[in-house]
């Protein structure tokens, strides 16, 4: 059910006094903080898939650790499979891995310089608008 909660007579009088004309920079700003929010919320979504990805590739690694070394392995290389060597395909894991670590380290810091900007922005339309915005993601 849904509540609906009128406004008390000092509400609705404060609500004209508080409000600011909107200039071109104060617009400009927000949508700088939109684009910045979608750019968080779609590296949040590629840290995640890279952060599962890793953990695959370990998960994996620990498994093949159990295996015979004279035993030959299918290895995905692209689109075909390829029976290697156990020691070799750890390799490659381990090489993989590794590459997925710097990838999530890049993304981290994007994601990090994101961030940092949006709360800069948050404090100049904040300090602009008061209570007259709501910026909270």
């Amino acid at each position: 059910m849904i509540q609906r909660r009128m406004l008390s007579k000092e509400d609705e009088a404060a609500v004209g006094k508080d409000e600011q004309e909107v200039r071109r920079e104060d617009q400009d700003r927000i949508n700088k903080f939109s684009r910045l929010h979608q750019r968080e919320t779609s590296l949040q979504e590629e840290l995640r898939a890279k952060a599962k990805d890793k953990e695959d590739l370990e998960e994996l690694s620990n498994e093949l650790e159990l295996a015979d070394e004279e035993d030959k392995v299918p290895y995905k290389i692209g689109d075909t499979f390829v029976s290697l060597p156990v020691s070799e395909v750890q390799e490659l894991l381990a090489s993989s891995t590794e590459k997925i670590g710097q990838s999530v380290s890049t993304v981290e810091g994007k994601l990090s310089t994101t961030r940092d900007e949006m709360e800069q922005l948050k404090v100049q339309l904040y300090a602009r608008f008061g209570k007259s915005i709501n910026l909270e993601t």
